[in-house]
């Protein structure tokens, strides 16, 4: 990490906007409202600058308040492409951070990110800062999108002071898109709230209410149920899976659009009885979940750092998950769980019966994994280091000369 100067807040509070597209209940979001609050109690100024935020995923601003946040919704501002109400949020977001004269503005999430770094640029804050909490351009996109994202992410990166990432592999993928040169990243690792996950335990009044058996053996899956969250790749090894050990049962937590079509696919296979849908849960609520499980599992095909296996983890559950992303830099093959190619269902058939079959051996890669997320992943380490790299980024960006001409920054970006 940057090792920095910076005053402390006592001596020097910053005026600082963060910027997101939608506060669902999801990681970037949870990951950007403990940010928040940490620099809040810091003693800094926030506000938290929003679109409308629907669907099933649960609303988050509902589920945590925080005292002395200031909330402003941008109705105009939305995931959806649409150049009309994109040039809206625009306008609307340059005229209020004008009027605001924040030190920084931090972003997150993709249409946010663009959007709120060039209001910012247009509005003349100091510091422009933005999160890579997963890319919008990857494999499983079609190809004129991932051009539209890549230019569009360029072109915002131009603009932007410093741009973090959750974990190394954002980095690399950046780099090698050519997004930015490398000098612009720094990796802050997704902090959370681990204690309670730390001192979770079993209760066994939740496991009758979720109606899963007192012999069975819980394989966890915590995701919104919509495409690219990997459940296809579960529900098809699952017969084998189960077949091979009939004690297995499988704990999704979550909801989304999928359900209905997931639900039938299942009763198709006639695994009704293996398989409960927890549906949406409270952040809060979600150590009681992952105490429960055995295992958990995690086939995103598209992901940043994933939260969900950090906190099994620190529950001291090990974890399968596809080689890819942020993965392994959580997933230690064969030490906190094991890694497996992106759609492989083979794999995760052997890797799932693998500790299904070694309870000892779950035991072992759990303790590891909680040593291990406790070292990394504790959100106060994440809040202190982003708060050294705003006093940094503002300190060089108040003592050094203008920037170079706009011709002068792509040659740089290449």
């Amino acid at each position: 990490m940057e090792k920095s100067d910076a005053p402390s807040p006592s001596e020097s509070s910053l005026r600082i906007c963060h910027v997101i597209t939608r506060m669902i209940v999801g990681g970037a979001q949870e990951n950007t409202l403990l940010t928040i609050r940490g620099l809040l109690e810091r003693g800094h100024h926030v506000v938290l600058v929003t679109g409308p935020t629907r669907g099933p995923e649960g609303k988050l601003l509902e589920q945590e308040s925080i005292p002395g946040l200031e909330v402003v919704q941008v109705p105009a501002l939305q995931r959806a492409m649409n150049p009309w109400k994109d040039f809206l949020a625009y306008r609307h977001l340059r005229r209020f951070m004008k009027r605001n004269d924040f030190d920084v503005v931090h972003t997150h999430s993709s249409k946010a990110g663009i959007l709120g770094r060039l209001a910012a640029h247009a509005a003349q804050v100091p510091v422009i800062v933005h999160t890579v909490h997963g890319q919008p351009f990857h494999a499983y996109e079609t190809r004129w999108r991932n051009w539209l994202y890549i230019k569009c992410e360029r072109f915002a990166a131009r603009v932007s002071t410093r741009i973090f990432a959750v974990a190394q592999a954002m980095i690399e993928q950046c780099v090698q898109a050519r997004i930015a040169p490398r000098h612009k990243y720094r990796l802050v690792y997704s902090g959370m709230r681990l204690e309670p996950f730390l001192s979770a335990s079993a209760d066994n009044t939740l496991r009758e209410h979720l109606g899963i058996p007192p012999e069975a053996v819980v394989v966890g899956k915590i995701a919104r149920l919509f495409d690219l969250k990997g459940h296809d790749y579960l529900i098809r090894a699952a017969p084998e899976i189960v077949r091979a050990c009939p004690q297995a049962h499988f704990l999704l937590v979550g909801d989304g659009t999928r359900r209905e079509e997931l639900s039938c696919w299942i009763r198709r296979l006639g695994l009704e009885e293996h398989f409960t849908f927890a549906g949406l849960v409270s952040p809060e609520d979600i150590p009681r979940y992952t105490a429960l499980m055995d295992m958990l599992v995690h086939f995103s095909l598209r992901e940043g750092l994933p939260r969900t296996v950090v906190q099994a983890l620190a529950s001291g559950v090990p974890a399968v998950g596809f080689n890819l992303d942020g993965t392994p830099e959580i997933i230690r093959d064969g030490e906190t769980g094991f890694l497996i190619e992106p759609e492989d269902v083979g794999g995760i058939r052997d890797a799932v019966l693998a500790l299904l079959h070694d309870p000892q051996r779950r035991q072992c890669m759990g303790r590891a994994g909680r040593d291990l997320v406790q070292k990394r992943f504790d959100w106060c380490v994440m809040v202190q280091e982003i708060e050294k790299m705003y006093y940094s980024a503002f300190k060089a960006e108040r003592d050094s000369p203008p920037d170079p001409p706009e011709g002068g920054a792509a040659t740089q970006n290449g």
